[in-house]
């Protein structure tokens, strides 16, 4: 009897002392995790300091287009595009290149890719530029002409290779070297012979397209 009775004593301790021992656990950890709280909102204060600032250092441009729009003319158009260029130009712009340049100057690389697109004008090919004499079509087409100079923004690269000490970037001259750019491309493809190439290309297309229409004899004068 007597050693039942201990037994169920010592059980009952171990059952106090397990009881005790989870209590003391459990308020650690509820501690621990209290004490940590601060941590973490200070972190989180931390990162959402060290993302404002990311924004303020690279901010993301914000565009907005006016609820208004103008539509100023609207063309009926009929050309004839017959060659395209598709060429890169790199260009170098300059301000300030002096005494002082170190402080004043700016210098900037801009690598400009753009497309010229030649062909002539068929609104300009008037009734009495087209006859038919003796199984021949004569047809005297208008000059080979640039109808569109386009430049591809998505691949436009603008690099600094020099800012004063006491200046920023101008936007203006980043904007002059992009049209110069244009400029140049456009006059590369005209030093080139597109004109030249579209004219020929045109006559060929035309050439069957009369050919379907039942002229088999078709020739061409310039104006």
């Amino acid at each position: 009897m007597k050693n039942t009775f201990n037994t169920v004593m010592s059980i009952l301790i171990l059952i106090v002392l397990a009881a005790g021992v989870y209590f003391i656990v459990q308020t650690v950890r509820d501690t621990a995790t209290a004490a940590q709280q601060p941590f973490e909102q200070v972190n989180q204060a931390n990162q959402a300091l060290q993302t404002q600032v990311a924004q303020l250092a690279n901010p993301t441009p914000t565009i907005i287009p006016d609820p208004v729009t103008y539509i100023n003319e609207i063309r009926a158009l009929a050309r004839l595009e017959t060659i395209q260029y598709s060429i890169s130009q790199v260009m170098t712009g300059e301000l300030n290149q002096g005494t002082f340049g170190f402080a004043f100057g700016t210098k900037i690389l801009v690598v400009v890719h753009g497309t010229v697109i030649a062909g002539i004008d068929m609104e300009k090919i008037l009734p009495e530029d087209m006859r038919y004499e003796n199984g021949v079509l004569y047809v005297r087409l208008p000059p080979a002409e640039v109808l569109a100079t386009t430049l591809d923004t998505q691949k436009t690269e603008v690099y600094t290779l020099q800012e004063g000490l006491l200046v920023d970037i101008d936007p203006n001259l980043v904007l002059s070297t992009i049209q110069g750019g244009q400029e140049k491309i456009l006059s590369v493809a005209v030093e080139d012979g597109i004109l030249q190439q579209a004219e020929r290309n045109a006559q060929a297309y035309l050439i069957k397209f009369f050919n379907a229409l039942g002229f088999s004899n078709v020739i061409f004068s310039e104006e």
